[in-house]
């Protein structure tokens, strides 16, 4: 019997990726999502599963669909820096009530395994040469990021009470097919093909770890392999760049855009880096994706998308 599995925000980015890899691996698949801006329905177009839209602060509609699952994946989040300082109200509502409340039912329900996807945020800035650990203090530095480190908090609350582990994943910043134009890398590309100017914040000295999406995703079904539940894993990509240099690779791929140096973003933190050494070890997973042919192959795919 295929396992039941319930996975929310799953027509968003990151969500309709690991929708598309515990399909593929056999899961009966049931995505809750809200279908804001940030979520399509098209992100999950030719996959077999039961698409649910939804709240995930519905307690009673988070309950009755967790009572059916053997699994439970709570990746809906709002997740934009910049909207966060603007409005921290989504912010709050969907990362903190919203996980309080999927995780909330599955301890109630006794769901045998719940996993929650965190940020490496949750960190703030990394000093130069200093990679997170799973127990390093949280000094969130940014309205998402604070929203993230409050969310694990009532988690640990959760465990505290009931005993209840659920699983909590920090990663570094993803990239691939799907993610919304707002986000850094998207937006580079769509400007760079038109041959505009591919905009930065300040001079672009921020630097980020980046990790296919796909990467990622296999490191989920990983857990559901080989860990148990209650573990903290990190995932990183190994492809820290200043964003400089990214937009500048985008460019040259794109056929030589400028560059557009332009005001620094509130909350931008000067570093972000994931110890996920254990992680590599344990579950036997490692990126796979070269990132300079994960670029071009974003690339092709807005240039295919552009032609069609």
């Amino acid at each position: 019997m295929a396992t039941h599995t319930l996975l929310t925000g799953g027509a968003g980015f990151i969500g309709s990726s690991l929708a598309r890899h515990l399909v593929e691996a056999g899961h009966r698949l049931v995505v809750l999502d809200k279908l804001t801006y940030a979520g399509n329905r098209e992100n999950l177009r030719g996959l077999d599963l039961e698409l649910v839209v939804g709240d995930v602060c519905d307690k009673d509609l988070v309950q009755e669909l967790v009572a059916e699952s053997d699994i439970v994946i709570h990746a809906a989040a709002e997740s934009h820096v910049t909207r966060s300082h603007q409005n921290a109200g989504p912010f709050i509502r969907t990362n903190i009530e919203g996980s309080r409340t999927v995780v909330q039912a599955a301890a109630e329900a006794q769901t045998p395994h719940c996993i929650h996807l965190s940020t490496d945020e949750v960190f703030g800035p990394a000093t130069k040469g200093h990679r997170f650990g799973i127990d390093d203090t949280h000094r969130p530095s940014n309205a998402y990021a604070a929203s993230k480190a409050s969310a694990e908090a009532f988690l640990q609350v959760i465990r505290q009470r009931s005993g209840y582990p659920c699983t909590v994943v920090r990663m570094t910043n993803n990239y691939g097919p799907r993610q919304h134009a707002e986000k850094a890398i998207p937006c580079w590309i769509g400007n760079a093909l038109k041959n505009k100017s591919v905009p930065i914040h300040g001079t672009g000295t921020a630097q980020r770890d980046w990790l296919h999406v796909d990467d990622f995703s296999r490191g989920i079904l990983q857990i559901l392999s080989h860990g148990q539940p209650g573990e903290t894993h990190h995932f990183s990509g190994g492809n820290s760049l200043s964003n400089r240099v990214v937009a500048e690779k985008i460019a040259a791929m794109c056929g030589g855009a400028p560059i557009q140096e332009g005001p620094e973003r509130p909350g931008q933190d000067a570093r972000y880096a994931l110890n996920d050494d254990a992680t590599r070890s344990q579950l036997n997973w490692a990126p796979i994706q070269n990132f300079d042919a994960g670029l071009q192959d974003l690339i092709n795919t807005f240039r295919d998308a552009e032609d069609s």
